[in-house]
């Protein structure tokens, strides 16, 4: 856990007192680390035999826990570096200004890490799902489905290891979105198709427009704020570095530290639900008895789905009635998700779908009680249907009142049972995230501390860079968008330094333009070959 950090630029070294980044970890925190972390593999392990041991089926082969294990510790492994990759931003304001020394600093953010994981809604996660190629979502249990989930995995963590040897700021959202885009491609040209039509293009451009805005918007806000305060809050102390090695002023301190607490609370409520998205593909593709629906949904609420499902069927084929010669209803919306192109079939297949959806709940009762060999096709029915309902709303396919309000609420009854995180999936990506934040984190806090701007980090540039960035992430997460941490917290250091007229090193503006550039195609490119070459072995 030990690291040596990188050396500082020598400006900002020579203003104010540099933090001791130096110390080494403590005997007791090894044991806490190790404790911690071999709890969090146990914890896995007990709670994925009792899921499966609860719904009843027997356990013939324990060669798909073997596969789920790999899978699953190879995804923690991704929150784990994401943990120090970019938790660092948000720990670099505290510990530059003395609030917190550099172990409370990455222990409190850790916890806080923590705290987002375990509160947040889940919405991130699967819209980072939706744009994964659709025919590879409904067979997460194939070889191609896993050759998908190992290209996705291994090529963000190799980029966001490499950035962070180079003490680079990059993002880990933006790796993995572009990992995800490689796939896509990857899948559509070893299948004959143009590469254009292996992603879900209006999710990508929504996802991309996020990603792109967001360091802008740090950047200006983070200046305008300081600017502001400036203006109004005439405290020449909180416009000053800090002198030698003393904590500021107690309300100084006290925002600081709330600063780096809606940083870390917002990092881990947004970035833990990318983890938590891939291991449910995981989950389903290997144990899909136990985690392809969700087994919670009250059995009461079955005949309401039922009869929902027929009523909109019937109106569905009112309205469009199926030709005589039509392709298989899964055949006809799986192509309809893909290209987006709206045929005379679709609206059709979409009743017949949900028809076979809810004639197969009727006559089960209750999801639990759905046999092994069928909850797979059922839950990819769900699954298609809501996708189907989702690229109609998208593209505002014009349709009755009556219909759109019914189609509104199946997708809301079909997502209840497809798009669910037990709760030990988000406990133990919590800890991958939090342990995450206590290893690695000094080349990046060095970058964000000392080599972005030519003078020392003053209290109230860290206040202003560290408010945006809470408000941009919590807003990003309302809305089900991923958002890069790095991008709004370095941004936002930078835009104050501007408006502080303090100077931008532009060595280091130019490395983090580089790695931002890079960031995409490289990872497409990675991911890309990665999944040609697993779906070969």
């Amino acid at each position: 856990m030990a690291e040596n950090s990188l050396p500082a630029s020598s400006t900002s070294s020579s203003q104010g007192g540099r933090p001791n980044l130096n110390q080494s970890n403590g005997k007791i925190s090894r044991i806490i680390f190790l404790v911690l972390l071999c709890g969090g593999l146990l914890f896995t392990a007990i709670n994925l035999f009792n899921d499966v041991e609860e719904t009843g089926a027997p356990v013939t082969s324990y060669t798909p826990f073997l596969l789920l294990g790999v899978a699953l510790v190879i995804a923690l492994g991704f929150e784990f570096v994401n943990g120090f990759h970019d938790t660092a931003n948000a720990v670099a304001t505290v510990i530059y200004t003395h609030s917190l020394s550099p172990g409370v600093a990455v222990v409190w953010s850790g916890f806080c890490n923590f705290l987002g994981v375990l509160l947040s809604s889940g919405v991130v996660a699967f819209g980072i799902i939706s744009l994964l190629p659709v025919e590879l979502i409904l067979q997460a249990g194939s070889g191609n489905g896993f050759a998908m989930v190992y290209a996705l995995l291994f090529s963000a963590i190799i980029w966001n290891l490499g950035t962070w040897y180079f003490g680079l700021p990059a993002s880990s959202s933006h790796t993995l979105i572009g990992s995800i885009i490689g796939v896509g491609v990857a899948n559509a040209l070893l299948h004959g198709r143009s590469g254009t039509s292996g992603v879900d293009w209006d999710q990508a451009i929504k996802v991309g427009y996020a990603l792109l805005l967001s360091p802008v918007v740090g950047f200006i806000c983070a200046a305008l704020l300081l600017l502001a305060m400036k203006a109004f809050i005439r405290n020449r102390q909180l416009y000053e570095a800090p002198k030698g090695n003393q904590p500021p002023p107690a309300w100084i301190r006290g925002l600081l530290i709330l600063t780096c607490t809606g940083v870390s609370f917002a990092h881990g409520s947004n970035d833990g639900q990318k983890g938590m998205g891939l291991i449910m593909l995981i989950l389903v593709g290997t144990m899909p008895i136990a985690y392809a629906l969700n087994r919670s949904l009250p059995p009461d609420q079955i005949p309401r789905v039922a009869a929902l499902t027929q009523v909109t069927e019937q109106q569905l084929l009112t309205l469009q009635p199926a030709p005589a010669a039509m392709p298989a209803p899964r055949d006809v919306l799986t192509e309809y998700v893909r290209t987006s192109q709206n045929r005379p079939q679709v609206l059709p297949a979409l009743g017949m779908m949900l028809g076979d959806i809810g004639e197969q709940i009727r006559q089960y009762g209750a999801v639990e009680n759905i046999p092994a060999q069928a909850v797979t096709n059922t839950r990819n029915d769900m699954y298609l249907a809501s996708e189907t309902i989702k690229h109609l709303q998208s593209a505002k396919v014009a349709l009755p009142e009556e219909i759109a309000s019914n189609l509104t609420a199946v997708k809301k009854e079909l997502d209840a049972a497809t798009r669910f995180i037990p709760m030990w999936v988000k406990v133990v990506v919590a800890i991958a995230l939090g342990l995450g934040t206590m290893v690695g984190w000094r080349r990046i806090v060095v970058t964000v501390g000392e080599r972005i701007g030519k003078t020392h980090l003053t209290y109230a540039q860290g206040a202003s860079a560290e408010l945006v960035a809470m408000a941009t992430i919590g807003a990003a997460d309302v809305f089900g968008l991923p958002v890069s941490t790095t991008h709004v917290l370095s941004s936002g250091v930078a835009g104050s330094m501007a408006a502080n007229k303090s100077g931008l090193q532009l060595s280091t503006i130019r490395n983090l333009a580089l790695a931002w550039v890079l960031t995409l195609p490289v990872s497409v490119l990675l991911s890309g070959l990665l999944y040609a070459l697993f779906i070969h072995l």
